[in-house]
């Protein structure tokens, strides 16, 4: 896979992520110039989860994000799609419950999590759409969704900066970090694809979530959405079966 497009092949997505998961971690922090693990640190504030509640780390991959919930004793599940990504993750740590599964038709029951969360992992999903409904089913009523996803830089000239980045810097750096360095370029031209800050929280809006805003990182390089599944959430869905 070589090109971005909002119609993904899970199959591909999957070996595209096994491929690259034993410095996918290390690969990251250099490309984002040191930015991710601070952006990770204001998604955990976001999600404020507390000790003892149950929180759903979606497209986990090797588990980095969902480290900082375990370690303030949260009952964390990372799940990702990637069985490679999962195998590394469980090597490093082997206390934090890694779930294979499908963002679109998740392996877990209604109303399981106090809160959901997904970092940088959307807009890799073969239907986003679809997995953020899934997110509000496994969600508790009333109980919090965050999102963190690359996106639109606010101000014009810094877009345009930044996209020049993107499809000339990113590469060749890639080629020289990367162990599949085509990979970064399908994930350079997918943030370059995906909807803007707007566009997802309209999506949000009409997966069911409610209370949607975000917060701009880095200029809107990064966008971190906040939402609240409705407490009458439960009821309608008892309604409507």
């Amino acid at each position: 896979m070589n090109r971005a497009s909002l119609d993904k092949r899970p199959e591909e997505m999957a070996a595209m992520f096994d491929d690259v998961a034993p410095n996918y971690d290390i690969v990251n922090d250099i490309l984002s110039l040191g930015q991710t693990r601070r952006w990770r640190r204001i998604v955990v504030d976001a999600v404020g989860a507390k000790p003892g509640q149950r929180v759903l780390d979606l497209a986990a991959g090797t588990g980095t994000s969902s480290e900082p919930y375990a370690d303030a004793g949260v009952h964390v599940v990372a799940c990702d799609f990637s069985l490679g990504m999962l195998k590394v993750g469980k090597r490093r740590r082997p206390d934090i419950d890694f779930v294979a599964g499908d963002a679109t038709n998740l392996p877990f029951a209604d109303d399981s999590f106090d809160a959901s969360t997904i970092s940088f992992g959307l807009r890799n999903v073969v239907e986003p759409q679809k997995a953020l409904r899934e997110m509000l089913r496994v969600t508790k009523p009333g109980g919090k969704l965050v999102v963190a996803e690359f996106s639109h830089p606010s101000c014009s000239p810094f877009r345009t900066v930044y996209s020049e980045y993107l499809m000339r810097a990113l590469p060749p750096i890639a080629k020289k970090v990367a162990s599949n360095p085509a990979a970064y370029v399908y994930l350079a031209e997918s943030i370059r694809a995906w909807p803007n800050q707007e566009k997802l929280s309209g999506w949000l809006n009409e997966a069911g979530w409610e209370s949607v805003q975000y917060r701009n990182l880095s200029g809107g390089i990064v966008a971190v959405h906040r939402a609240t599944k409705p407490l009458a959430a439960a009821a309608r869905t008892v309604a409507a079966d």
